[in-house]
């Protein structure tokens, strides 16, 4: 029988379920998932490290797990929230059920938690640190290990993520040279598709040895934590940029504009799903999004969004960069181009695991980028 728990909001704000995953108890920042599918592919993303996943559809677990499913080597997320836990096994390749699956690599979840109130909170009131509890645990108790928490701001959780040493994968077509601040699977499976040659190094190689692979591209992967603690990732990269072509998703998205001289800040509780409009100002073509980041670049106007659906522009260390993609939500930077250097990057998520696939040509953009430098 499941051991009754509790989440417990920074704020004091407490809702109560079952724990139905290892039934250990955590800390991390608490944010919600929209994504109606792609539960397992979500917390093996790298990019959920340091945080409590919460997510908003109701029934999470039916159709089992998988091991094409993983996005990584293991569950990054620190804990699941869930407002109706299954551990079915329905799909045709489920080769698990989805809570033995979270026992078994001793990730604590909870279930039976009014997830409509909480995710109502966090967007009211901002993503915020939290933990799951046993019922057994103090409220007082458990509000001090939830204020021990360090906040996500500043957070460098990128050297958690990435390889100790250089990861390299045969292939006949360009050479991708990858900076590894938690890269997922699906991208190294979209380059792969392609014919690429790719080496994954540390992110804390140096330019020097950036450049020795000798790359026909410099890709920046995605990764947990706040972009503006990387600065020796970004110092890395402004000595790349200008020298080879430089393309990014999500945190290297973020990265590259920091690079270039550009200023990032925290959203109030991030986009993460698999349901977010974004328009492609060029074709002007509206495109379904998978996204999963909690920070976002600034405005040309040092703002925080952009009113008009153009190609508004900022003046860079590297020359002018062009306003490319803009989310239709709230109207946040999704992607730019770097004009007078070769550099491409994109806030979501093309290679789309889980999400809609309506962005997965952006890969070969990058790769026609490559070959024109």
């Amino acid at each position: 029988m499941s051991e009754a728990g509790f989440i417990l909001l920074e704020d004091g704000t407490r809702y109560d379920g079952k724990l139905v995953g290892s039934g250990g108890e955590v800390t991390g920042e608490v944010v919600f998932n929209t994504s109606i599918t792609g539960y397992q592919e979500s917390v093996t993303d790298p990019s959920y490290a340091g945080q409590i996943l919460t997510f908003t559809y109701p029934l999470v677990g039916n159709y089992g797990v998988a091991a094409e499913a993983m996005e990584s080597e293991r569950v990054h997320a620190r804990g699941v929230v869930m407002r109706e836990a299954k551990n079915g096994e329905d799909a045709a390749d489920a080769e698990g059920g989805w809570l033995d699956w979270l026992r078994d690599g001793g990730v604590p979840a909870i279930s039976g938690v009014d997830t409509r109130a909480l995710v109502r909170r966090i967007r009211d009131a901002g993503a915020m640190r939290g933990g799951i509890f046993s019922a057994g645990r103090a409220e007082a108790d458990a509000r001090d290990r939830v204020a021990a928490e360090p906040s996500m701001a500043g957070a460098d959780l990128a050297r958690t993520v990435s390889p100790d040493e250089p990861v390299r994968l045969e292939g006949n077509g360009p050479h991708i040279v990858a900076l590894d601040t938690g890269i997922k699977h699906s991208i190294i499976r979209q380059f792969r598709d392609r014919g690429c040659r790719l080496t994954l190094l540390p992110c804390s190689a140096s330019a020097e040895a950036v450049l020795a692979e000798s790359p026909d591209l410099v890709f920046l992967a995605n990764g947990p934590g706040d972009p503006a603690a990387l600065d020796y990732v970004v110092e890395t990269v402004r000595a790349v940029v200008g020298k080879r072509p430089v393309v990014g998703i999500c945190l290297g998205h973020q990265l590259l504009c920091r690079a270039v001289g550009l200023e990032t800040f925290k959203l109030p509780f991030g986009h993460r799903g698999a349901n977010h409009p974004v328009k492609d100002l060029e074709g002007g073509r509206i495109e379904i999004t998978s996204q999963n980041h909690g920070f976002a670049v600034r405005a040309p106007d040092g703002g925080e969004t952009i009113a008009a659906d153009e190609p508004v522009r900022w003046e860079t260390d590297f020359g002018a960069a062009e306003l490319t993609h803009l989310n239709l939500y709230d109207r946040t930077v999704e992607g730019l181009v770097v004009r007078d250097v070769p550099g491409v990057a994109v806030q979501y998520h093309p290679e789309a695991g889980p999400g809609p696939h309506d962005s997965r040509y952006l890969f070969d953009r990058f790769l026609e980028l490559a070959e024109a430098a």
